[in-house]
């Protein structure tokens, strides 16, 4: 296995969720288990010596490596959801997509200034979605904060809205 592979096992989705936008559908990915686990091994494998504390995954599709990657680096995992999904009190951000708008929320009581917090998603586009969660976490003042992401489109520069994070990695680069 390899990263071509992986490459090749992510379909592409013409005009969803609007005209225009190319996604890029990991699901295809994710349902071959020698996929899964390569991927999983290769973001353990940059993250393992970092002292990560606490893993956030950003709804939904962060749910499923961060949460293998916070049980891998035996750390706890975070959630971060859409308005009105966490039942505790909350902090919330809005931002806008690259299709829209939308906010994320996280339980006030999710990170410690203790905390070394690695950030992970899927996707990183325009950076809407993971510079509001950079936002959400500067508001703990975790001890720093390492951002992971499967795949980076590179050509929408993303990366200049992600201020303050420790360590910004992607796996595969488009």
């Amino acid at each position: 296995m390899n990263i071509e592979q992986v490459i090749a096992s992510i379909r592409d989705v013409p005009d969803f969720p609007k005209p225009g936008i190319l996604f890029k559908d990991i699901t295809t990915a994710m349902k071959d288990a020698e996929v899964l686990h390569f991927i999983a091994d290769q973001l353990y494998d940059y993250y393992k010596d970092k002292g990560i504390t606490k893993v956030v995954g950003v709804e939904s599709r962060g749910f499923v490596l961060g949460s293998i990657l916070a049980y891998k680096l035996n750390a706890g995992f975070v959630l971060l959801r859409k308005p009105g999904k966490l039942p505790a009190e909350t902090y919330r951000v809005e931002y806008d997509l690259e299709y829209g708008s939308d906010a994320l929320e996280i339980h006030k009581d999710a990170i410690d200034e203790k905390d070394i917090v690695l950030l992970h998603d899927d996707l990183l586009a325009t950076g809407g979605s993971a510079g509001a969660a950079l936002k959400l976490l500067d508001m703990f003042h975790p001890a720093s904060v390492f951002v992971s992401f499967l795949i980076e489109l590179e050509f929408l520069n993303g990366r200049p809205r992600l201020e303050g994070a420790k360590d910004i990695h992607s796996l595969i680069q488009f």
